[in-house]
């Protein structure tokens, strides 16, 4: 990352400094030397952190309107994927017409998974375990069996 005057500048964008006009290219084709020259100077890109989670580094959002938040997404989710079948449990309900078994363990599947992952969200004690409950890791992958040797047949020699 490159700053001019303490502010970032994009090394892709043509900019004006003591009334020269310099290309959009020149900081990526100038010399450490000549970007110094005019007071750009090269540093290291700030930290990164989940915009979604953390007002900065180290500063967390509020938990209890993180978990509102994500909680409401969740049912916001579930909602989405049943409306696609609500048609057929209002038919049943009028009409006495079964809903196929293949939509109803669907269906099922759907509020089972939003009521597990809102759960997990409500027992987050931490922004950190908010994370863990909305994106688990996945267990590492076991690992691989060793080789087995067999013997090989040799020709007898005689």
């Amino acid at each position: 990352m490159f700053t001019l005057n303490g502010q970032p500048i994009s090394p892709d964008v043509a900019f004006t400094h003591n009334d020269i006009q310099y290309p959009a290219n020149w900081i990526k084709l100038a010399t450490p030397e000549e970007r110094a020259a005019i007071g750009i100077e090269e540093v290291p890109d700030p930290e990164w952190y989940d915009q979604r989670f953390y007002w900065g580094v180290g500063n967390p959002k509020d938990l209890d309107q993180l978990k509102t938040q994500w909680i409401a997404q969740t049912k916001a989710d579930a909602n989405s994927q049943l409306q696609q079948t609500d048609w057929m449990v209002i038919r049943k309900a009028e009409r006495n017409i079964d809903i196929p078994e293949d939509v109803a363990s669907a269906r099922a599947a759907v509020i089972q998974t939003a009521n597990d992952k809102e759960a997990a969200i409500t027992a987050a004690t931490t922004v950190e375990e908010l994370i863990e409950a909305l994106y688990p890791q996945p267990a590492p992958a076991p690992a691989p069996a060793p080789a087995l040797e067999l013997e090989t047949p040799t020709e007898a020699t005689e």
